[in-house]
């Protein structure tokens, strides 16, 4: 049977019941919700999305890509909000066909670092921050991949990190660098001893998808599932009011990122995700074989992967501008 929220609730509340209810992710939790209060405001925030419909939803996101110029990728974050509230949370079908205005896609050339400027770059980090810009630069990790690392997915054995549902609830296996291996370890052991230490202090617990906490249900409380870069701080989980140790907030690394640029006087607009591009990048340049770089890279279709072929090195150096042939 299908799950109907609450009716005592308020719109807000039956959203995200239904949204903990589908295990979505909390980030996702968050996103969903502020495009559907965005949609109501849009629409004088008095009308209840039930006597709302298609041509309500469709003048919304016409206004996001006429008005605000959104990328096509924010307005198809709003629809599936919008769609999500309609069919899972007020169970009405919206119909075939939304035809909004549609925002242009844009292909961007991705910022890509020389291997001379990520050294440098690297060489302005320190502790646990330079540790986890080496894994996105290394193995060609997301930001939040890096941030939710567990324990049990890396393999010192066969030198492999696994990716557990990453972008589109896909896994992956990447590489893990021989010369980060021993740091790596360290920052193993350190998780070990604080989590030996939450164990006697009765705080345990980690938080664990759904699936597995079914299956497992000790599972949470294993040193295997615990974060390798584990926050400093225990916290409440928003969603049941455990207290646990999460991982560490991206935005921590995103600043040490900016402020080694800075001190590398580094003049390009770069940022966690530049060090995946460099990756994969320098890759292609060494000559590994574009369907393998793909594979790391967890991209769906390779059409994806060959957009780093327009910023490889080595097609640009043996081109002569006109103006040197003068």
């Amino acid at each position: 049977m299908k799950f109907k929220p609450n009716p005592e609730y308020r719109l807000m509340d039956q959203v995200r019941e239904v949204l903990r209810y589908y295990h979505y992710a909390y980030s996702t939790e968050q996103s969903y919700s502020s495009w559907i209060l965005q949609y109501i405001k849009f629409h004088g925030g008095k009308t209840h999305p039930k006597n709302m419909g298609k041509n309500e939803v469709e003048r919304f996101l016409s206004y996001l890509a006429e008005k605000k110029n959104v990328s096509a990728a924010t307005q198809k974050q709003a629809l599936n909000a919008l769609i999500f509230l309609y069919k899972k949370v007020l169970d009405i079908d919206l119909g075939d066909g939304i035809a909004p205005t549609r925002s242009k896609r844009r292909m961007n050339l991705p910022t890509v670092l020389t291997q001379k400027e990520v050294s440098k770059l690297l060489g302005n980090m320190k502790g646990k921050h330079a540790l986890m810009a080496k894994l996105l630069y290394g193995c060609g990790l997301r930001l939040m991949e890096c941030i939710r690392l567990r324990v049990k997915d890396v393999d010192f054995g066969q030198g492999r990190i696994f990716v557990r549902n990453s972008k589109s609830g896909k896994d992956r296996t990447v590489i893990l660098p021989d010369s980060i291996q021993q740091e790596l370890q360290e920052q193993i052991d350190y998780v070990i001893a604080i989590h030996n230490n939450d164990i006697r202090e009765g705080f345990e617990e980690v938080y664990i998808p759904a699936g597995p906490s079914r299956k497992y249900p000790n599972a949470s409380k294993e040193t295997a599932w615990q974060y390798v870069f584990p926050s400093k701080k225990l916290s409440k989980d928003p969603r049941t009011g455990k207290t646990l140790r999460h991982h560490v907030i991206e935005s921590g690394l995103q600043k040490a990122v900016k402020n080694a640029l800075d001190r590398a006087k580094i003049k390009k607009k770069a940022s966690c995700h530049t060090f995946r591009h460099s990756f994969a990048t320098h890759l292609l340049e060494t000559g590994t074989n574009i369907r393998v770089v793909q594979k790391l890279m967890g991209h769906a279709d390779v059409k994806t992967t060959e957009i780093y072929t327009h910023v490889m090195k080595q097609d640009i150096d043996s081109i002569k501008s006109p103006l040197d042939l003068l």
